[in-house]
């Protein structure tokens, strides 16, 4: 075992080079932690630049990381472990499975030995297509039904920690809808407010799908839980402070339309409104949802915010503006 190189506890991230890994680096040194091990696997992409500027003790490739805990039991003092394969278009089920579910039973075994704090990234994909509802209720998760791989992967984690009795012991968050600064490397998985920015500096318009539910939805009023990655990332290392357990929604409770956003897109970028429609692409029919809204009472419950209090600091409009003019356009990281 090599020295230690630190005073502090560590917090442990895994994915930490990635979008939310990379904003929960930046919070926490903006908070005056230091005390970081960075894990990620970086690859040929450009995943390296959301670390710039940032403050950690080390950073290790996710094979590496069980050998690195052998004999740093009391070292630790938490893991928010993010890394996976986010691609809801994913097809290879041995991979997520091997990468998103099995990787996650190793870490929560060994966190779970030491009594070393566990937070880990669920995900909102664990609903299916909604018709159950969207509560992080875990008294209920046997009954949904997700609609890709990568949603079955991370709800066979929720169901392992369950059925093994240690919910309560971790902390299971299902994102929703996150977008922001540092996910420039997801590609075809970043955000419409991403990938239609430079479309609408060089064309002055945006495509939206068409409703896949004429009789629900019109065109473009879809709606989706969407919630910045400030936001997200503050409500995430909250539970570093506490000690309650199991599944929780981050999302803003709220829906927005794709409509709403993209309007909110081209007023932030000083730009007139022009939305056009188009089919939506046949193999992404079956797994699409038209509406998703988390139900954020439990996180309400547990901070004891009151009714009127808004979950997020952000509203849609602000989030998008503070994106697009601090980052998108300076070509900036958080």
């Amino acid at each position: 075992m090599s020295p230690k190189m630190y005073d502090a506890p560590l917090i442990v991230i895994t994915g930490a080079a990635g979008f939310i890994g990379s904003c929960i680096v930046r919070y926490l040194n903006d908070k005056g932690h230091t005390n970081l091990l960075l894990v990620d696997d970086i690859k040929e992409t450009e995943k390296w630049k959301n670390l710039r500027n940032k403050n950690f003790v080390d950073f290790i490739s996710r094979h590496q990381l069980m050998d690195w805990l052998e004999g740093r039991e009391t070292e630790v003092s938490a893991f928010i472990h993010l890394g996976a394969c986010s691609d809801t278009m994913e097809l290879n089920g041995d991979y997520l499975m091997e990468n998103n579910y099995r990787y996650t039973v190793e870490l929560a075994d060994y966190a779970l030995d030491h009594g070393i704090r566990f937070i880990y990234a669920s995900s909102a994909a664990t609903y299916g297509d909604g018709t159950l509802g969207f509560s992080d209720d875990q008294e209920q998760i046997e009954n949904l039904k997700p609609l890709n791989l990568y949603g079955f992967s991370k709800h066979m984690f929720d169901l392992w920690a369950k059925h093994q009795g240690v919910l309560d012991k971790l902390v299971g968050l299902k994102y929703f809808n996150v977008f922001g600064p540092n996910e420039n490397h997801k590609g075809r998985m970043s955000s419409m407010v991403y990938k239609m920015a430079p479309i609408i500096e060089k064309e002055r318009r945006i495509k939206l799908f068409k409703s896949s539910e004429p009789d629900r939805f019109a065109d473009g009023d879809q709606c989706r839980d969407f919630i910045y990655v400030k936001d997200a990332v503050r409500m995430t290392c909250d539970f570093l402070d506490n000690e309650v357990g199991g599944l929780y929604n981050i999302g803003s409770g709220e829906t927005t339309t794709w409509n709403s956003l993209a309007k909110a897109l081209f007023k932030a970028m000083k730009k007139p409104s022009h939305i056009e429609y188009v089919d939506m692409p046949v193999d992404l029919i079956k797994q699409y949802q038209n509406y998703t809204c988390a139900d954020m009472s439990k996180f309400r419950q547990t901070y004891g915010l009151l009714p009127e209090q808004p979950v997020c600091q952000y509203t849609i409009e602000d989030s998008v503006a503070d994106y697009v003019q601090n980052y998108l356009l300076k070509e900036e990281r958080w």
